[in-house]
């Protein structure tokens, strides 16, 4: 099988000498395995592009995801993440066999979970925008975790609850500092920002910009239409958000964090380094906000 007819390596596992199950007939490996599934069992584990901590960061899975695990060795799993699909190495510490399904998502940018329920605790850890949870006993003012801690129940709804306004929620990243592979408002790239503001709002996002102007909603001809707020503009391994039809949301490295700006400018100094953008995608618009009760 030439290169060019293999499956893209970054969303299907195999290498020269192991492969997915799955791929059998499609790939050719030494051998073929199913994978093992595992749960995230602490707030985030990178997935890097090989087993070296000073490997390239690729992305990032969250507590209560799931990957499946198809090689272990030196402490590093080699996974891929049943949310996106995305393939890579990350340590085996943070993995467990014992899943749990998870019942809520944080919902706020991000939240502590303490020992106790009182907030003047020491927090356990820090929690990002969807991060999924398992609530074991709802609480008035703090949920109790299966597992142990608490977390404010403010800032969890349960997992089928989603966002009305994926721009808005992208828009809650503003100053977020920029960071190559991450997906967490701790630090996210360009990719990131978008999945994480869908998949909040119930969109199920592919990791790169590439897949996502592949895959998400519809293509727009900039030329036809004008753009609207929540139109994601493309350029060769850049995205960002259109919040009205003249400003721009985007993580980017010439502000080395989550910056909102007009569009012309924005694109006439990407343009001024020898890009141009490649395509405009528009999604189901934003949802209105919900009417108060009378």
């Amino acid at each position: 099988m030439t290169p060019a007819a293999l499956p893209d390596p970054r969303r299907n596992a195999y290498r020269s000498d192991l492969a997915a199950e799955s791929l059998r007939g499609l790939v050719e490996a030494e051998r073929y395995v199913r994978g093992e599934p595992r749960q995230v069992g602490i707030p985030v584990l990178p997935l890097r592009r090989e087993p070296r901590f000073d490997a390239t960061l690729d992305t990032e899975i969250l507590l209560g995801e799931t990957v499946s695990v198809y090689d272990e060795s030196e402490g590093w799993a080699w996974v891929q993440s049943t949310r996106d699909g995305y393939v890579g190495y990350m340590p085996s510490e943070g993995l467990t066999r014992n899943i749990v399904a998870p019942t809520h998502r944080i919902a706020a940018l991000r939240t502590y979970v303490y020992p106790e329920p009182n907030a003047k605790t020491p927090p356990l850890a820090l929690l990002s925008l969807n991060a999924r949870i398992t609530v074991a006993e709802p609480g008035g003012k703090f949920h109790v975790l299966a597992g142990g801690g608490h977390v404010f129940a403010g800032h969890a709804v349960p997992l089928e609850d989603t966002a009305r306004d994926y721009v808005a929620v992208a828009e809650s990243f503003l100053g977020t500092p920029y960071l190559w592979g991450g997906r967490t408002s701790v630090g996210l790239d360009c990719s990131g920002l978008v999945q994480l503001s869908l998949e909040a709002a119930g969109f199920a996002a592919p990791r790169d910009a590439d897949m996502q102007a592949a895959e998400l909603g519809c293509a727009i001809d900039r030329r036809k239409h004008k753009l609207l707020r929540g139109d994601l503009v493309f350029w060769d391994g850049h995205v960002g958000i259109m919040t009205s039809e003249t400003d721009f949301l985007h993580a980017n490295a010439f502000h080395m964090a989550v910056e909102a700006e007009p569009f012309a400018r924005a694109r006439k100094r990407i343009k001024d380094v020898g890009y141009e953008v490649t395509c405009v995608r528009r999604l189901p618009g934003p949802k209105p906000p919900r009417r108060k009760a009378r």
